[in-house]
């Protein structure tokens, strides 16, 4: 739970326990009891600059972005290299010790005239936290001055700063970490193991609240909900036969998973809920995560325990949902050893599974309709109406929550589709990022044709794509995706245009 400080500077700042205030566009977290779906939250990833797509090459059906590509955010400012101005921060440590009580508005301005850029970073996270009145002006006027970019009076401060902040790719300051995890544990003290690491290769400029709080309930309490606001993980769900999951409608989205011999279908609107599944499939232990704002549903194997790490003696990692987000992409972790797992990629990026080495190796999710699904797969599986724990999952959870464009910032954005473009991506033999957009494969893949394209070969069963090697013809991991999340995770991912 918040702390007590913390609620009491929740009321003096008049945000009570909502995320979101006043007309930001944003939405509010909805706490899991209430039955509604929660912001999603959520790692590092290289910059998805425009100017790092890929070339053009008629042979390889990409096209150039790397000319005549003039950013909409405009020039980033200059900023210095080596230490901070003992001045600036000196003014950074009064004013993140003065959150705590009253926040030092004087000190905020001080930072605004310093000239550093780079203090831009701790401003845009106190905007993210404390967004109403006084205090949002003055650091929204501080982030103005040290910018020289005006915040219009149109757009949500946070979204607007924090989207020119990733686009710019300015430099954290030194001691930036120290600063942001004082802040963000003032919010969720359970944040504080995530931030132990000392070399973690998480980029923390792009991690930001996703407006609810960790998920770390014990394994024997997932069934319970979550009643400090997280978003819950739903663990071993029951499954019943095809034939008794005709509650979920045939036209329908599920994510289906094959393993093995066994075929297991996930409701779209149970998934929106959870947005994390731990299940044993076909005899592998895997976690599987649903990022609502990337589009995204992965299935990663979690019974490949690295040597010398401890997971309680369950012999599986245990993947959850942290509240936090990366550039629109959830923040997830390893329950056990509370380690950052990069959600897109499965690499460790913090404490002890960082420390081993460890990559979550994936096997492909299918997006498929319920009718398409079982059809295909006529000896499946479906998560059952009350996900097993005995609860109502309304139909249309989100409520078109993500129709209109992402609702949390993303930076800029390959601009060879649009940002939410549903893309299968893959990753080759050798290592390629190869994306295929769905409106385009669709009509290629009917009636059991395929298509190849950079080392990688796509068909489909009438339920969502797999994926194969063109050279051996091993199987290899795919898995539906937005364009803006795929691209900006895989910077020189190639991309197939029919």
């Amino acid at each position: 739970m918040i702390g007590h400080r913390v609620i009491a500077l929740l009321v003096v700042l008049g945000l009570g326990a909502a995320a979101c205030g006043g007309d930001d566009p944003l939405p509010e977290p909805v706490p899991e009891a209430a039955g509604g779906a929660a912001d999603s939250s959520d790692e590092s990833s290289e910059s998805s600059r425009s100017d790092n797509a890929s070339e053009a090459d008629p042979s390889t059906g990409t096209e150039d972005t790397t000319s005549g590509g003039i950013s909409p955010f405009g020039p980033a400012p200059v900023s210095p290299s080596g230490p901070l101005d003992p001045a600036l921060e000196a003014d950074l440590n009064t004013l993140f010790d003065s959150l705590t009580t009253n926040p030092d508005l004087e000190a905020i301005d001080r930072v605004g005239a310093s000239g550093d850029p780079r203090a831009a970073w701790l401003l845009t996270d106190v905007i993210r936290f404390l967004r109403m009145g006084e205090i949002l002006e003055r650091t929204g006027n501080a982030w103005e001055s040290l910018t020289d970019v005006s915040i219009p009076a149109d757009e949500s401060p946070w979204g607007f700063t924090t989207n020119h902040m990733i686009a710019w790719d300015v430099p954290a300051p030194p001691g930036y970490i120290n600063w942001k995890r004082q802040l963000f544990e003032l919010f969720e003290p359970r944040w504080a193991p995530l931030f132990d690491d000392p070399d973690a290769t998480v980029d923390w400029r792009w991690v930001s609240w996703g407006g609810v709080y960790i998920d770390d309930r014990a394994i024997g309490q997932t069934n319970v909900g979550c009643p400090q606001g997280c978003i819950p993980a739903l663990n071993d769900p029951a499954l019943t036969s095809a034939s008794d999951g005709s509650w979920y409608p045939d036209d329908s989205i599920v994510f289906g998973v094959v393993v093995g011999d066994e075929a297991v279908a996930f409701p779209k609107n149970i998934m929106e809920i959870h947005e994390m599944v731990n299940i044993t499939i076909g005899g592998r232990r895997l976690g599987i995560p649903y990022c609502t704002l990337c589009g995204s549903a992965q299935a990663y194997f979690t019974d490949d325990v690295a040597p010398g790490v401890d997971t309680g003696g369950y012999g599986a990692y245990e993947l959850r949902t942290s509240g936090l987000l990366s550039r629109s992409n959830k923040v997830m972790f390893e329950f056990h050893t509370m380690s950052v797992i990069d959600t897109f990629t499965g690499e460790a990026l913090s404490g002890p599974l960082r420390e081993a080495g460890a990559v979550l190796s994936q096997t492909s999710v299918r997006t498929s309709t319920w009718g398409d699904w079982k059809a295909a797969h006529p000896g499946t599986r479906i998560v059952a109406e009350d996900g097993g724990i005995g609860r109502t999952y309304p139909r249309d959870p989100l409520r078109g929550r993500d129709d209109d464009g992402p609702i949390f910032p993303i930076g800029d954005v390959d601009p060879r589709l649009e940002v939410q473009e549903p893309v299968v991506g893959v990753i080759a033999e050798d290592g390629t990022p190869v994306a295929f957009p769905v409106a385009v494969i669709e009509p290629l893949t009917a009636d059991g044709a395929s298509v190849a394209f950079g080392g990688v070969t796509v068909a489909s069963d009438g339920a969502g794509f797999t994926a194969t090697s063109e050279a051996s013809g091993d199987q290899l991991a795919a898995h539906q995706a937005f364009w803006f999340a795929w691209s900006q995770f895989h910077t020189n991912t190639l991309l197939f245009l029919g």
